[in-house]
């Protein structure tokens, strides 16, 4: 069997490499260049878009922002899962807004801006503060503002017009009332083409500078984990859904509101290459190719440490163990995600302290994100 991933990063990677113990074999397309490569060695397979669609078995996506044509493309040859529908809902917050109500899953409430007319009607209907983000293409902290006082709002309105202005017809701001949430959660879950569906453990997440920085799997709370489960089942029958899906959570006070929603494998799920027998990875390739679900209970305590903008780390963290290193093959940049590495334990107080050797061998970068977690996990 053969797959095709739109799009050639990091995630296009892992599924490759979780693809091949299966027997299946995975091209990725490079939607900037209109190449079709190895997801590994990034070398050009010699064939073109048309080619690929006809040749594999199944064709996916590693991300949301998919050029209508290309994505119109693989919808007609019948192949593309998930479908078209669900992608869309991922790359755009109104279509995303929409399926959550029509899901009846617990939101934000919110206001379409278009206009300063419809910012100002957002301000009256909504209160402050509100935060606002671009319908489309917002992501990793991009393209939102908060506003927090009345004194703000001309000024972040220009702002937010010089962004609608310089865009296509098709941009839009979504103003979201402002959610007082005490942290943010996600849960990672497939389905496949018969309705069977798994989930994994929550996952506790935290930023820093709007950017993943440590996501947290633990399998604590029961309450929670079972209106996460509740809610990931209704949007993904609500979508007819084919894949892993990724589901982010503001938890109040134990109570989880829908922030967004990723129709793809998901940064805060790359903790289960070693914290479940199946990682999100092998789910998604399962799932698309009609294969039955695996394990996605937890083997133990885990969790994930983004690297931004490093292009190595001490090797002495390679000795650690239950600790995995995994790089992307990626020109280095400010901020930018080179790799990740994970990290497991039997139980808490071990993963606490794994995470503090860690952090002392890993850059200044790196830390602030991970005294956060420590702070939590020790308190």
């Amino acid at each position: 069997m053969k797959v095709l991933v739109l799009g050639s990063g990091q995630l296009a990677r892992m599924m490759c490499l979780a693809a091949e113990p299966l027997n299946i074999r995975t091209l990725a397309y490079d939607v900037n260049q209109d190449l079709v490569v190895h997801p590994i060695t990034q070398l050009p397979m010699n064939m073109s878009y048309a080619d690929a669609i006809n040749e594999v078995d199944v064709i996916t996506a590693e991300f949301e922002h998919i050029p209508a044509p290309i994505l119109s493309l693989a919808q007609q040859s019948g192949k593309l899962k998930p479908g078209a529908n669900a992608i869309q809902a991922g790359g755009d917050r109104r279509v995303e807004k929409a399926l959550l109500g029509q899901a009846k899953v617990n939101n934000a409430k919110h206001h379409l801006v278009s206009d300063e007319a419809s910012f100002n009607q957002a301000i009256k209907t909504l209160g402050l503060p509100i935060v606002f983000k671009t319908a489309k293409e917002g992501y990793d902290g991009k393209g939102q503002w908060r506003l927090k006082e009345a004194s703000q709002a001309q000024g972040i309105w220009q702002q937010m017009a010089s962004v609608l202005s310089s865009s296509d017809a098709s941009q839009a701001i979504v103003a979201e009332q402002f959610v007082p949430f005490q942290r943010e959660v996600s849960m990672i879950g497939a389905r496949n083409a018969q309705g069977e569906i798994k989930t994994y453990p929550l996952t506790e997440n935290h930023h820093e500078n709007g950017v993943l920085s440590v996501s947290l799997a633990l399998g604590e709370n029961d309450v929670l984990q079972q209106q996460a489960d509740q809610m990931f089942t209704a949007i993904a029958q609500a979508l007819d859904y084919v894949g892993v899906l990724a589901v982010e959570f503001f938890d109040l006070n134990g109570e989880l509101l829908v922030n967004e929603i990723a129709p793809r494998v998901h940064n805060s799920g790359h903790w289960t290459q070693q914290g479940c027998y199946s990682s999100q990875f092998e789910n998604h390739i399962r799932a698309v190719c009609g294969l039955p679900l695996g394990d996605t209970q937890l083997i133990q305590p885990s969790l994930m440490v983004n690297l931004l903008g490093e292009a190595q780390v001490n090797n002495q963290v390679l000795a650690l163990p239950s600790v995995g290193v995994h790089w992307y093959n990626k020109e280095n940049k400010p901020g930018r995600k080179m790799g990740h590495i994970n990290v497991s334990a039997t139980d808490k107080a071990t993963l606490t302290n794994k995470l503090s050797q860690l952090k002392d061998l890993l850059p200044i970068s790196t830390h602030q994100g991970i005294e956060a977690v420590l702070g939590k996990l020790t308190s």
